[in-house]
């Protein structure tokens, strides 16, 4: 079966304000969102995708606009089902005072069994985003061949889960993954088990930098820099 490229979207607005952004509208790619995204066609200039795939949220629009502007012609399909959580009432509140949520401790140790107020449990969100790629292998198997390789842009917590899923982890260890804005997760398919080709790959290693080195560096900027060992809701900022 064809061969999965999944990239989160680049940085956002939301993620350097510390801010759950979710599905609220009119959250863009920052300045370096929008550099992540422009050296992307580089990145992926050995692979030959068939299609290309995006939640259909701005920031994942814009993260393939300049790979869709280096391969004209490169059929671009928006998929609801990889769209971000819906957090419901936790959409657009600030991650630290989320934090001292109730619920938070569930959504960090406990995710199947967390649901969000006015929103979706985490449960739904993973069982729809494995459907959306399950049916997506096989229309793209049927078009291009077993061997076709397809890009698929959508959100953190999305693209953990489908890892979890590629894994055969449960979803309570879902958190154990982490995916900086506009890594590449490539999952290949095949008829007896996935496998993980690569794991939130960005081509450099400063997301990993202690916190006092990276200058600028926010409290999202990844499950750990702050000595925290709790995940970061919706993904986190990535290196400064």
């Amino acid at each position: 079966m064809p061969t999965l490229i999944l990239v989160r979207h680049g940085r956002s607005t939301a993620n350097t304000a510390g801010v759950l952004a979710g599905r609220t509208p009119g959250v863009s790619l920052d300045e370096r969102g929008t550099e992540q995204a422009a050296a992307l066609p580089a990145r992926l200039s050995a692979v030959a995708p068939v299609l290309a795939v995006s939640s259909p949220l701005e920031r994942c629009r814009q993260t393939l606009q300049p790979l869709l502007d280096a391969r004209p012609g490169l059929p671009l399909h928006t998929e609801d089902r990889i769209s971000e959580c819906d957090y419901g009432d936790w959409s657009g509140r600030k991650l630290a005072e989320l934090a001292d949520e109730p619920l938070m401790s569930v959504v960090q140790q406990h995710p199947s069994a967390a649901a969000f107020p006015g929103g979706e449990s985490m449960r739904a969100m993973q069982a729809r985003a494995v459907d959306a790629v399950r049916d997506w292998n096989d229309r793209v198997e049927a078009e291009h061949g077993e061997d076709a390789t397809y890009v698929m842009c959508s959100h953190g917590d999305i693209i953990k889960s489908l890892v979890a899923d590629a894994l055969g982890m449960h979803l309570d260890l879902f958190q154990r993954v982490h995916v900086d804005p506009c890594s590449v997760t490539a999952i290949r398919y095949t008829r007896l088990r996935p496998f993980i080709m690569r794991l939130g790959d960005t081509g450099d290693l400063a997301s990993l930098a202690p916190r006092e080195h990276s200058v600028g560096a926010d409290a999202a900027a990844s499950p750990t820099d702050d000595g925290s060992a709790d995940a970061t809701v919706g993904g986190g900022a990535g290196a400064p």
